[in-house]
């Protein structure tokens, strides 16, 4: 689902056939400005979403935008004003609101993982671990925040997990299989694999035919010592608990990513509200 459908989507839920609480108490011609102020420090995500909100509640409101999507904000900075129909921009203030207070929150729990990785090679990748629906703004927060997108979808990489491997009578085939699948269906699709162990790990490195390996549940240690094997033959990625108290121990193992799926599905809020102006 693309952006402009989940707004409309949205308004669709939450206003539904009326804002009755603006149209009874506020006069149909009454004109107004607010400015959304923010009152917990972070990195903004969301405000070229709220514009669409609100250019989708009326197309008649001005929108300003003062701080742009990935900037550090501070308290009491104001991300935004906007101006014109009342009813109109007290009907899509939550809904602007939303969004951007979760994007925020998404990009400001990326970016201080992020800075935990400076210095070294690593980057952080989300997951599929997202709202359904949503993925698309969740993701864009993630990147707003300095972290890295791993496969949108199902439909976008390869992805041999232990199911797969399980049900496909074990890592060749599930390798092999999935090469072959790609050539008949001429699709042009990396493909990761997840190793649990340091058995499965071999089987993978001699019999190749994946471009990354996904090492799942490795400690520090031992993650360093697959990479050892792994000799640069493939990428690499750590997931499996990871948080901020571990991560950097992690990075400084020299693996290509590490993945996060809370950084998507475990967020507080950022605290911001609208204002009258």
């Amino acid at each position: 689902m693309n952006i402009d459908q989940i707004i409309i989507e949205a308004i669709d839920e939450d206003v539904g056939s009326g804002d009755y609480s603006s149209l009874s108490t506020i006069p149909a011609n009454s004109k107004n400005k607010a400015k959304l102020v923010i009152k917990e420090a972070g990195i903004l995500s969301g405000i070229s979403i709220a514009e669409k909100v609100f250019a989708a509640v009326d197309s008649t409101l001005k929108f300003t935008r003062l701080i742009e999507d990935g900037a550090k904000i501070e308290v009491g900075d104001i991300a935004f004003r906007v101006e014109g129909s009342a009813i109109s921009i007290l009907t899509a203030e939550r809904l602007a609101l939303n969004f951007m207070q979760r994007m925020s929150g998404i990009a400001t729990s990326t970016n201080k993982m992020v800075k935990i990785l400076e210095g070294t090679k690593s980057k952080i990748l989300d997951t599929r671990k997202t709202t359904p629906l949503l993925r698309e703004l969740e993701k864009m927060a993630v990147r707003h925040g300095g972290g890295f997108n791993h496969r949108f979808a199902l439909y976008d990489m390869i992805m041999i997990k232990d199911n797969h491997i399980d049900f496909a009578g074990g890592i060749p085939k599930a390798i092999d299989s999935c090469n072959k699948y790609l050539l008949e269906n001429k699709l042009d699709l990396k493909i990761e694999i997840e190793v649990r162990d340091f058995e499965e790990l071999q089987q993978v490195i001699n019999h190749g035919g994946v471009d990354r390996v996904m090492l799942d549940n490795y400690t520090p240690a031992e993650l360093s010592k697959a990479l050892d094997l792994i000799d640069n033959r493939f990428e690499t990625e750590a997931s499996g608990g990871i948080t901020e108290n571990t991560i950097r121990s992690y990075a400084e193992t020299g693996v290509d990513y590490i993945s996060v799926g809370a950084l998507t599905h475990q967020i507080k809020s950022l605290d911001m509200s609208l204002v009258s102006d």
